[in-house]
């Protein structure tokens, strides 16, 4: 990690440990949240929330972005990250991780869904939701905080916060609902135009962003996540190994790339490579291979899963399945 990084990472934490006392404490948060429910949680530790740094929508999520034709695109590596949205009745969709990576979320609607299509850098989480909930179509922001080193995120509608990696409202009205994840993936850009020549790719959004820069340099190789304090992956599973999580089962990539296809717990996850690991050098594009990811359940059709770290998969799911293999 550069030097520049590595300076402010040292003095975020040392500014978050001294107000760790404070932040657990939910009335810490009104004088920020006035229209959020604070009575209704589902959080036990309120020390686990902490501020990532970036104010209420600091990290601005994007609404109704525009498209291109991918055979347009210009600006994109073959090798860059992109997830994958293709719904029934419409055309497919590539939202490029170069924007995620300083946006976080867009919403969208496609096909008539509307989706919010997330990434977590902390946590490589990217993972796409249905909007609808409980008879109302939520648009979502970041909110600034992290658990567990995972986005909290909040519908504009109840200000109710929302935990990425798990699609839950833990804070507010809403508490105990949660988003529908639908089956997504992350791909390499030549990957998703091989595919879909006639596809679509997110345009640029008009924000003054070093679109295509890793702001993150180095953070996939780091023995720690940043702004996390809880139990490391158990059978000696680095922290961020990136793992494929099904439900409550989490298969290392490792295993991934070296068997390239494994069919387990009444799926198949299939490895290939190509993608470049948006967390690793400075630029996206140039980042080590880390390969991508399809998960099929026994009919062909496409399952929800996350390419998440193993210490976000330990965190939130403590009592999860580690597929080893063994």
């Amino acid at each position: 990690m550069g030097d520049l990084m590595l300076r402010l990472l040292c003095l975020t934490f040392a500014v978050v440990f001294s107000l760790s006392t404070a932040w657990a404490d939910p009335n810490f948060w009104k004088h920020e949240w006035p229209e959020t429910d604070f009575g209704r949680s589902s959080v036990a530790n309120w020390g686990e929330i902490l501020s990532g740094g970036p104010p209420k929508d600091g990290i601005p999520a994007l609404d109704a972005p525009k498209f291109q034709p991918a055979g347009q695109e210009r600006r994109i590596g073959d090798r860059e990250p992109v997830i994958t949205v293709e719904v029934p009745g419409a055309e497919p969709r590539a939202y490029p991780i170069r924007y995620l990576t300083w946006h976080e979320i867009v919403n969208d609607t496609v096909g008539g869904v509307p989706v919010a299509v997330t990434f977590c850098p902390l946590c490589n989480s990217g993972i796409t939701f249905d909007r609808r909930v409980r008879g109302q179509v939520l648009s979502f922001g970041v909110s600034g905080k992290l658990r567990h080193s995972d986005m909290i995120m909040y519908d504009r509608e109840t200000h109710s916060w929302w935990q990425q990696a798990i699609g839950q409202a833990i804070v507010g009205e809403l508490t105990g609902a949660e988003l529908k994840t639908l089956p997504t993936w992350m791909e390499s850009w030549q990957e998703f135009t091989v595919r879909n020549p006639d596809g679509l790719v997110m345009a640029e959004p008009d924000f003054n962003r070093a679109y295509g820069r890793n702001p993150y340099k180095g953070y996939d190789s780091l023995t720690r996540p940043f702004l996390y304090s809880g139990e490391l992956p158990p059978h000696g599973i680095p922290a961020l190994e990136r793992v494929v999580r099904v439900g409550d089962r989490a298969w290392p990539l490792t295993r991934l790339a070296r068997d390239m296809t494994v069919q387990e717990a009444g799926v198949t996850i299939s490895w290939r490579p190509g993608q470049a690991s948006a967390l690793d050098t400075g630029t996206i594009g140039k980042g080590r291979g880390v390969g991508s990811i399809r998960v099929k359940d026994s009919r062909g059709h496409d399952v929800a899963h996350d390419v998440m770290f193993a210490f976000a998969f330990h965190a939130f799911w403590p009592s999860g399945i580690w597929m080893l293999g063994d």
